[in-house]
């Protein structure tokens, strides 16, 4: 059976809807412990937030908000006009879960933080069109580094979310650091 084309867009004040059908309905459905989440863990400060304290209702509304005045950016993917992947990606500077990792090059890094592809749609190429569009994007905003972290031991595809190692290999990412849990933090060029 052939797939229909994937469209990418980015999120903005007009897609809120888009972003809301998604992440209620299809994003965590074989996920749910993650439902709540809305992709904000990146946009706050973890010194002062207690991330397992935070409610669904909570990040669902700071979702709405940060979209809704450019402070969260990302990428939706559609099949037929139906939201079914999202990409999450900005520049470093906004994602302040980041703050307790300076990085001499966080003004120019477009960080690229995690991938949710609806199940029926894995393995169709839903990331790897995410990803590119994440690319073009934060090449557009003026930043020269892309930046990703992804987990090579992972199990699961939950456990995938940061989307994996081999797809970012195939895009010309090269293997940055590996930290002591193995988790592996992947760079390209954007220029």
């Amino acid at each position: 059976m052939t797939q229909s084309p994937i469209e990418v867009h980015p999120v903005s004040a007009a897609t809120p809807p888009d972003f809301l059908a998604f992440f209620d309905g299809e994003a965590f459905a074989d996920n749910p412990e993650w439902g709540f989440c809305y992709c904000q863990f990146a946009y706050v400060d973890h010194s002062k937030v207690q991330w397992k304290t935070r409610q669904l209702d909570e990040n669902r509304a700071a979702a709405c908000q940060r979209i809704q005045t450019a402070a969260m950016q990302g990428y939706l993917a559609y099949r037929s006009g139906t939201p079914i992947g999202w990409c999450n990606a900005a520049p470093r500077t906004m994602l302040d879960a980041f703050l307790d990792e300076p990085d001499p090059d966080a003004e120019r890094i477009g960080q690229i933080t995690c991938f949710i592809v609806a199940k029926q749609h894995r393995g169709t190429g839903v990331a790897t069109a995410l990803l590119q569009a994440a690319l073009n994007g934060l090449r557009a905003q003026g930043l020269t580094i892309a930046e990703a972290t992804a987990n090579p031991n992972a199990a699961t595809e939950a456990q995938n979310h940061e989307g994996p190692l081999s797809m970012y290999l195939r895009a010309g990412f090269t293997v940055h650091t590996t930290d002591e849990d193995g988790y592996v933090t992947v760079r390209r060029d954007l220029e």
